[in-house]
């Protein structure tokens, strides 16, 4: 199956923004330890701050299945959930954090409704499950 793993705005700072909360592990490593668990699989990564850059890859349509992350835009890009919404493959939200224990502003996502299911809270771990309930 190809893979597509899309992250959002400042997770390109993963290893070293707020570990207490993301963890100290960087998405290069987690992302090798991905590809070798999932070896029959292609994974694909792909990452911007950049809301537009985001739909963009999205509608590049080289993929199966999706696995995104969209950071902060996951409470208010309207634009990222309507590219979701045309999407007609698999997609799973994935959250690092738990966002309904975090500030209220977090708890609201504008994006889950245009995905197939949300993982929340599992830390990396939740890439891993995503992939899993994809297969």
């Amino acid at each position: 199956m190809k893979i597509l793993i899309v992250n959002g705005p400042n997770l390109n700072l993963l290893g070293t923004r707020e570990p207490e909360i993301y963890g100290s592990v960087t998405m290069e490593d987690y992302l090798s330890y991905l590809k070798n668990e999932f070896g029959s699989d292609e994974i694909s990564y792909y990452q911007s701050n950049i809301e537009g850059e985001l739909i963009n890859r999205l509608q590049e349509d080289d993929f199966e299945a999706v696995v995104i992350n969209p950071g902060a835009f996951t409470h208010y890009s309207y634009a990222i959930s309507d590219c979701l919404k045309n999407i007609n493959k698999p997609k799973i939200e994935v959250h690092i954090s738990n966002i309904y224990k975090r500030e209220e502003f977090r708890k609201k996502s504008v994006t889950a409704e245009s995905t197939d299911a949300v993982i929340s809270g599992f830390g990396m771990k939740g890439y891993k499950l995503a992939i899993q309930s994809l297969k």
